[in-house]
């Protein structure tokens, strides 16, 4: 390797490049900010949009195929989430062939039961008061994307929101839900929460210098707080 490559390699990314990256990384933080906003009205508590006797969608089989019967709002879509949590579920399905064989895929089923059993057990019979807290993860979503503040723990977050909602619904044949929709949001987040925007253009951008110097005064909790941020 020739000295001039050395030094390439190991001298700073011009201007330009550093400005593109922090550009890119604002608007992909605003964009998934802004997502979830829009995720918000639809199911708004307290009702989040269900019947008012907070029934849920099910399903009847007819000649080998589901027949769902549809509610509204969150209980619609933890339903049909449950619904299929029984059924086939490939992830990642390429099809070599454009005809559906051969095909490449990975079954997440055992994955997609999990999630069954847990909306079953904890997140329907509770729905009053577990609903509250799936709208309020993803109200903290927006705000802290949004804002740029304590931006790596909205990123956690969206990787658990977009992380449930992969495993329920991506693929699923009816109503039909694109796989790399849910694919992508998830994807989307991990770089969020690998990369904490708010460090750029956001309130973290203020606020850890602070904590910084109050973790070195001996402030542990400040300590916790510069992973958040």
């Amino acid at each position: 390797m020739s000295t001039d490559t050395v030094a390439y390699e190991s001298s700073s990314p011009p201007r330009w490049e550093v400005t593109l990256r922090r550009v890119i990384l604002v608007i992909a933080r605003l964009g998934l900010a802004y997502l979830f906003f829009t995720q918000l009205w639809w199911k708004a508590p307290p009702t989040f949009g269900c019947p008012a006797d907070f029934s849920f969608t099910t399903a009847t089989e007819e000649s080998g195929r589901l027949r769902l019967q549809r509610t509204s709002g969150l209980c619609d879509w933890m339903g049909i989430e449950q619904v299929y949590s029984t059924q086939p579920r490939p992830l990642l399905v390429a099809n070599l062939d454009n005809s559906g064989d051969p095909e490449i895929s990975i079954n997440i089923a055992p994955l997609a039961r999990l999630n069954g059993i847990l909306l079953e057990t904890v997140f329907m019979p509770t729905i009053r008061f577990s609903g509250w807290l799936l709208w309020l993860a993803e109200a903290a979503i927006f705000v802290t994307l949004l804002l740029g503040l304590f931006s790596r723990l909205g990123g956690l977050i969206a990787v658990l929101v977009s992380g449930q909602l992969l495993i329920g619904l991506s693929g699923i044949p009816n109503p039909f839900e694109w796989e790399w929709s849910y694919n992508t949001i998830f994807l989307l987040a991990l770089l969020m929460f690998a990369f904490a925007p708010g460090r750029v253009f956001g309130i973290d951008a203020w606020l850890r210098p602070r904590l910084l110097a109050a973790r070195e005064g001996g402030n542990r909790f400040a300590g916790w707080l510069l992973w958040l941020t």
